[in-house]
């Protein structure tokens, strides 16, 4: 490292809109990084952690997007103000971005080489076999399998993490001085996570670049090293090195956030509970057809022959890595994709029901989604939202519907205040309790819970599995959580069942699958998450 700042940040202020309907996402930032440092800013949704870092590329909406103070250098460059033409020297060139999101950043209509070889031919000229090679060498960098294999691959043909491989080797093509990471391994199993967070140490090392980290998961901010930034309300409260700020916190908020992190034990299984959802020997087998008679010539075994059984007040966590059937199981216990095998609700065999037999069952099986955002129509109130299931089932009149969606917010910790304004006035934590209140409004007996948490800030983690144990004490639900963050499993569930390629590799009780894996690849999903815990 040399002591000429690489980037200053100095007193930066961002504000959307003027007037009254002005507002300030960013008050004030200061931080300087310099040549192969790693830097992390930390905080909760809405701190302004991505609109700093955004406007470093000034790729904010401007004009609508302005900055009423501060600076920002880049090489002593001013970012600020400066010409479209400097900035196009900066991005691409010097400053690389990976986003949080990597199927949204895919173009689904061109294929890995296509969207590689842009940023080559855009910024270096490069094309034909020149720009091809430089591709394979770039994929190969990033550890991407059968490199040249993949280039004819669209976005959907990859996995999560094998995206995210992708989108790195776009923002190294040009050999950048500053890798910007915007929550790179947010929806990522925690396998994945550490294996793309060894690549960005390991290829910071070998490149000597400076790598800008943005993250809410501080396991994260361990195990990367270097210096922090800690963000609320747009100003930055605390900075300095990662063991420092973590080991002996100053600011209030800081400790909270240190303090943050899904506790407690499961409630204990109910004696001689009821079963109320359960399986023998489910498949889900996805053909493969090819040729012009498109003859079946292999299955996709999404669900391999999983037995399983959800009873009254228990909660079943299914883990494993992305692909492993984790989602298409509980798709298929709530009869919404076709299966094989015997599939039971409340006692009574529902598998060889049609759609419409199934239909009064529906209420008593309901399902939160992963992405609360994406979950709920933006055209949709909160009130029209929650209290849709009640309409479709023919529920109490218009006031008693009313009466119990208000009685819904309230449950999740909402003010019935709220029911009608639109979603995209709510933070994530808010997003999640609506749908979380949309599905109990109905007052199920099973919840199918995919992915629930693993969009939101550690401190809103926290308060969500709260949410839901408390429910679940009130209501006696059966739930089958879905997730690949095992800190939230160990907090709410009684059953675990380790997936892999479709198969149920391990299950038991929590306690035992956590305290003493038997089957080598719990223990190295175990492994893992306990290097993230303790980096």
């Amino acid at each position: 490292m040399t002591d000429t700042p690489l980037l200053e940040v100095n007193d930066l202020a961002v504000s959307f809109g003027q007037g009254e309907g002005e507002v300030a996402a960013v008050k004030s930032a200061s931080f300087v990084l310099r040549k192969g440092e790693t830097l992390s800013l930390v905080g909760e949704s809405g701190s302004g952690k991505t609109v700093t870092v955004l406007s470093i590329l000034r790729l904010l909406p401007y004009p609508r997007a302005r900055h009423p103070k501060g600076s920002i250098k880049f090489k002593g460059v001013e970012v600020v103000g400066a010409p479209e033409n400097v900035m196009r020297e900066i991005r691409g060139n010097r400053v690389g971005m990976v986003f949080q999101e990597p199927m949204t950043s895919l173009n689904p209509l061109h294929n890995i080489e296509k969207q590689v070889g842009e940023v080559l031919e855009v910024h270096a000229g490069l094309d034909g076999d020149a720009r091809r090679t430089r591709v394979l060498e770039l994929l190969s960098l990033v550890g991407l399998p059968e490199a040249e294999n993949r280039l004819s691959a669209l976005p959907h043909e990859l996995s999560g993490g094998q995206r995210q491989r992708v989108m790195i080797a776009m923002a190294l093509a040009l050999g950048p001085d500053l890798l910007i990471a915007d929550e790179p391994t947010t929806a990522l199993d925690v396998t994945i996570q550490a294996q793309i967070l060894e690549l960005l140490k390991d290829l910071q090392r070998r490149l000597g670049m400076a790598l800008l980290f943005i993250t809410h998961d501080l396991a994260i901010v361990r195990k990367l090293g270097g210096r922090v930034c800690v963000m609320k309300d747009g100003l930055v409260v605390e900075q300095g090195d990662v063991e420092t700020v973590f080991n002996s916190p100053q600011h209030a908020y800081t400790k909270h956030l240190v303090a943050a992190e899904p506790r407690g034990e499961p409630p204990a299984p109910v004696v001689d509970a009821p079963e109320v959802v359960g399986a023998d020997n489910l498949k889900v087998w996805f053909p493969i057809k090819r040729g012009l008679i498109r003859r079946t010539v292999d299955h996709i075994k999404a669900v391999d022959g999983v037995t399983l059984s959800v009873k009254a007040g228990d909660t079943v966590g299914v883990v494993g890595e992305s692909g492993s059937g984790k989602t298409t199981l509980g798709l298929a216990l709530l009869r919404l994709i076709a299966s094989d095998g015997e599939i039971r609700f409340r006692g009574a065999r529902t598998d060889g029901l049609k759609r419409n037999e199934l239909r009064p069952l529906r209420r008593d099986m309901q399902v939160v989604f992963q992405d609360p955002f994406g979950s709920l129509s933006p055209r949709m109130t909160i009130g029209e939202i929650v209290g849709e299931g009640l309409v479709i089932h023919g529920i109490g009149t218009p006031a008693e519907r009313r009466d119990q969606v208000a009685e819904g917010l309230r449950d999740v910790g909402l003010d019935p205040a709220m029911l009608d304004r639109y979603p995209h006035e709510f933070s994530g934590g808010q997003r999640q309790r609506i749908a979380i209140a949309r599905a109990m409004v109905l007052r199920p007996k099973f919840l199918m819970l995919d992915e629930p948490t693993s969009a939101l800030d550690v401190s809103v983690q926290a308060q969500i599995v709260d949410l839901l144990r408390m429910l679940q004490a009130k209501y006696g639900l059966a739930y089958l959580f879905i997730s690949h963050d095992l800190r939230v499993v160990r907090a709410l569930a009684n059953e675990v069942i380790v997936m892999k390629d479709g198969k149920v590799r391990e299950s038991g009780p929590s306690q035992q699958i956590f305290s003493s894996p038997q089957d080598p690849y719990t223990k190295q999903l175990m492994a893992a998450a306990l290097e993230l815990r303790t980096a």
